[in-house]
């Protein structure tokens, strides 16, 4: 690959530009009311691909939000390269801690990013990582040095459970055939510490509904007679973890997968500050599961979380009510083997156990999915490592990843294919939180890197 960097450096505020328009655009899958938004992203990506340079770029239309199919193939006979990303966003809320409107990008500088990082929702997760594939496939046929064949396919539903995109990769295995699957939609530990995303957590998310009396109900005329859903409910809650932060569902651990001692000790080798951890999230203690540091935490232990929880009033000022209902969303993240459905299923029979009389529990399942390991031994991750080698000047550290991207597995399942986690965002990037943000080093360096994927893989495979 020839003059990737100076390629970069000239159309560098171009490429800034481009993802600052894409980023204006409010793609948010999970409300209803930005519909119109979403499809005017999907066909922003198409164009954005048309101009890269793919030879063929289509709408592909789902039960759901299309999903952008692209593709250039010069050769039958060389490796195929897949990339997948999303366009849609998680909403915004709650607007009012952003220091600047989610949808109007900015570039301000931070002590981590003081050349400055591009403030915006999505800006990291997934916009501005899925853009460096495109600007790296532009940078390749511009220059006449793409060595394979490529594949995109960008969906609008990775924030709300890729239930259509499912559909989309068991109906479309010749389209969609390829000899890997590149990914940017994780992180690497530091800017100056390359890393490769091994593993991937899987994921359960339900929502809970307890429900007391037949309507709202005066607290003073009725408190201390009829159970209290709200009450009933945070202790339900607080039920599913024991005094050493263990989940008490049974079964839940039964295929929960203990690394050795070995394996535990080469994770240890990942730079980590704990001070600098508390210091970044502003808490004076960690928390969580007995026995396990906050990286093993974070990565291959599975966890319970609520993710909110409502009832009751809620307004300004007081109203002595006891709620009819009160409502809860939990999300378990689950370690490779651990099966989603059956953790769900196992989760609605305890959380229906423990429920006292006078009140009825109703379970609602979201959405979900599996795990995933990617052995450091394939020829996938030997392409990304020297490329990270060549873009950093050092070895990438291989780690496993807390979050979940659900539709992984299955794309080994349908497609036979292996699929590389190569993500430049930092931990310290504000994903699904207020002020999220992407560094304008770490879009750069990306689409440096991903060029010498396409070289390396291409090369490997030989």
């Amino acid at each position: 690959m020839k003059n990737i960097q100076g390629y970069v450096a000239e159309h560098k505020q171009r490429f800034l530009n481009e993802l600052i328009e894409l980023l204006k655009m409010p793609s948010v899958s999970a409300d209803s009311a930005f519909k119109n938004d979403v499809l005017r992203t999907a066909d922003a990506v198409k164009f954005s691909l048309e101009k890269a340079g793919c030879d063929h770029v289509e709408i592909c239309e789902t039960a759901g939000y299309p999903i952008v199919f692209g593709e250039k193939i010069i050769d039958e006979n060389l490796p195929t390269i897949l990339v997948y990303g999303h366009y849609d966003v998680q909403p915004a809320d709650p607007i009012e801690l952003w220091t600047s409107p989610p949808f109007e990008p900015v570039i301000k500088k931070t002590d981590i990013h003081p050349e400055g990082a591009i403030f915006a929702r999505g800006a990291c997760d997934d916009k501005g990582q899925m853009y460096m594939h495109v600007k790296a496939m532009e940078f390749m046929t511009s220059t006449n040095q793409l060595p394979c064949n490529v594949k995109f396919m960008i969906e609008g539903e990775e924030e709300v459970g890729s239930v259509n995109l499912s559909t989309f990769v068991k109906n479309n295995h010749k389209k969609l055939k390829n000899d890997v699957i590149l990914i940017s939609d994780t992180g690497m530990i530091a800017k100056d510490v390359p890393s490769i995303t091994t593993g991937l957590r899987g994921l359960s998310y339900v929502e809970v509904e307890v429900t007391g009396p037949n309507r709202d109900l005066h607290s003073g005329l009725y408190g201390g007679a009829v159970a209290n859903p709200i009450n009933v409910l945070t202790k339900m809650i607080a039920a599913l973890h024991d005094e050493n932060n263990h989940i008490t569902i049974p079964g839940f651990y039964d295929k929960v997968e203990e690394l050795s001692k070995e394996e535990r000790a080469e994770m240890a080798k990942a730079p980590f500050s704990l001070d600098a951890y508390k210091k970044s999230l502003n808490i004076d203690a960690v928390y969580g599961e007995a026995g396990f540091t906050t990286n093993e935490r974070n990565s291959i232990r599975p966890t319970l979380d609520v993710n909110g929880i409502w009832g009751g009033y809620i307004g300004e000022g007081a109203k002595t009510v006891i709620a009819s209902k009160a409502f809860a969303k939990i999300s378990m993240r689950l370690v490779p083997h651990q099966e989603w459905e059956e953790i769900t299923e196992l989760f609605k029979k305890h959380f229906e156990s423990i429920a006292p009389e006078g009140v009825k529990v109703l379970v609602k399942p979201h959405h979900g999915g599996q795990g995933y390991v990617t052995p450091i031994d394939s020829l996938g991750y030997q392409a990304a490592s020297k490329a990270y080698e060549e873009s950093f000047g050092k070895k990438p550290i291989p780690q496993r990843s807390g979050g979940s991207i659900p539709i992984v597995s299955l794309f080994e399942q349908e497609l036979q294919s292996k699929t590389i986690l190569m993500g430049f965002g930092l931990d310290s990037d504000a994903i699904h939180s207020p002020n999220e943000h992407f560094g304008v080093w770490n879009y750069i360096k990306g689409i440096e890197t991903i060029p010498l994927f396409y070289k390396y893989f291409t090369e490997l495979s030989k």
